[in-house]
């Protein structure tokens, strides 16, 4: 390339809620921009008005934005390359649609939908597949097989531009991911690149576009590879270099064949969108990995070990060390199949790493949300004793809500096995000599508890965990002495008497 700065685009179109894919196409992009100190940049590709949805194009810029994939360029931005919406740059295309048809590259076609529909049936009658290209485009209708003055007629009405695909020639690209791959043209077909609603397909927009905005590596997905040689071409056609193409690995099911759907999330209950959508049609709405409790961060370092990894065997990141340690070298060829286990493995593991202050401002917004007043101090010392045991910041309440409330009810198999015999005489005896500790602290708490133990010759775990039921209402949580010391001597005593009550 002519230009050395790097430059890359992810241009998704606004049909509907980006999936969890383009988002890894983006970050994958991101990531190759910022380790080259290059230019990341947003182009929205809304050619298609009949398949636009309302709300797509604000859906995929929250999401980036909530993934932490800031773009140098994007709609809106006031300088630069743009306009970044091929909506409007559409008077840019059909000029370079012509130059491909002056310099014989292209050619006016006016076969109707009906009847290439009919054609298709044709083949489909002697089991052949139709395919407009070489062999059978002088038998159609366009201005490669019809007399100028009927062209000159046709062109009065509706019409679209095809790509005059060479016959027969290899097309030969040095892909960044898969090395050389090559394409015979005779299996291909002459593509549209101008449609009759004056609007560009794909192909031509993408190709001029990423000319003009001087993109310098094209980073996409496999499912744009049987794409390549017309690209290729394209440029060749137009007399312009072309970008250097990697072509990312597909994301795989969870189990069986095939690339990750929607279908499979809900099948199996795991989101496929960064972010909830609500289908603006049909009123259905697909869950997101925000709403579920995700932290960006986590659903960034999951989607990079999809189809890459670093080649040791740290697989916890923050995204500047993505940037750091990213390479196109160490993207894998085939497929990688995402495993919605271990993506909440990642979002456990990201919030460990997480200050306990952070962690206790989160818990905190639940709390209030159960109109329950507590300081940050306070919860700090609570997650810090629970976050071992939680996956979501939503965890907390279920592994740590007795530091808030009373337990209202009780493991009836803890109460049938722990609280009988002599323990519940003993719990009240409790009440008393835990009164008498002057100083409210885990050791001086367990010492009392241990003295009445030995003096009444009762089993120390018997015991315990009969307290335990009394404190938090099952056989869980964390060290006993210190959640009593948390939640006050008043209120362990008051515990220990509902318990006495209640059982």
């Amino acid at each position: 390339m002519p230009d050395t700065k790097v430059r890359v685009r992810f241009a998704p179109s606004p049909t509907g809620p980006l999936h969890m894919g383009g988002v890894r196409t983006a970050l994958f992009n991101y990531l190759f921009a910022k380790k080259h100190k290059g230019s990341f940049i947003l182009r929205i590709e809304d050619t298609d008005q009949t398949r636009y949805v309302p709300g797509a194009e604000d859906y995929i810029l929250e999401a980036l934005e909530w993934c932490g994939l800031e773009f140098d360029e994007k709609p809106g931005y006031p300088c630069g390359f743009g306009p970044y919406r091929q909506s409007e740059r559409k008077d840019i295309y059909e000029t370079f649609a012509k130059k491909l048809i002056n310099s014989g590259h292209a050619y006016y076609a006016f076969d109707t939908p009906e009847e290439l529909d009919a054609k298709r049936k044709e083949y489909e009658q002697d089991k052949k597949v139709f395919t407009y290209n070489a062999q059978t485009r002088g038998s159609m209708r366009n201005s490669l097989s019809l007399p100028e003055n009927e062209v000159t007629e046709l062109l009065k009405g509706d019409y679209v531009i095809r790509f005059k695909m060479p016959d027969d020639e290899v097309v030969e690209e040095e892909d960044l991911i898969r090395g050389k791959v090559a394409f015979n043209t005779k299996e291909l077909d002459d593509k549209v690149l101008f449609k009759s609603d004056g609007m560009p397909t794909y192909h031509l927009a993408n190709v001029v576009d990423d000319h003009f905005m001087k993109i310098s590596h094209v980073i996409r997905g496999e499912e744009w590879l049987p794409s390549l040689p017309l690209h290729v071409l394209l440029y060749r056609s137009l007399g312009w270099d072309s970008p250097r193409f990697a072509h990312l690995p597909l994301i795989l099911k969870p189990t069986g064949k095939g690339k990750l759907s929607k279908r499979d999330g809900d099948k199996a209950g795991f989101p496929v969108f960064p972010l909830q959508w609500k289908d603006p049609k049909t009123g259905e709405v697909s869950s997101g990995y925000r709403e579920e409790g995700y932290f960006p961060e986590a659903f960034i370092n999951m989607l990079a070990m999809l189809g890459w990894n670093p080649g040791t065997e740290q697989e916890i990141f923050s995204l500047d060390e993505l940037i750091e340690l990213f390479s196109l070298e160490r993207v894998n060829k085939s497929g990688a199949r995402f495993d919605p286990e271990k993506t909440k493995w990642f979002n456990q593991q990201h919030l460990l790493r997480k200050p306990d202050f952070e962690l206790a401002v989160l818990f905190n917004n639940i709390l209030h949300d159960k109109n329950i007043d507590a300081s940050v101090e306070f919860t700090e010392k609570v997650v810090a004793l629970v976050k071992e045991r939680v996956t979501f910041v939503k965890d907390f309440w279920e592994q740590a809500s007795f530091f808030y409330v009373a337990p209202e009810e009780y493991d009836p198999k803890i109460v049938k096995k722990r609280w009988k015999g002599d323990v519940p005489a003993f719990m009240e005896e409790l009440t008393g000599k835990l009164q008498d500790v002057e100083e409210w602290k885990a050791d001086n708490i367990k010492a009392a508890v241990s003295a009445l133990i030995e003096e009444k010759g009762l089993g120390f775990g018997l015991v315990m965990n009969a307290l335990r039921l009394a404190l938090v209402g099952g056989g869980f949580g964390p060290d006993l002495m210190t959640i009593a010391e948390l939640i006050g001597k008043e209120e362990t005593i008051q515990r220990i008497n509902n318990a006495l009550e209640k059982l």
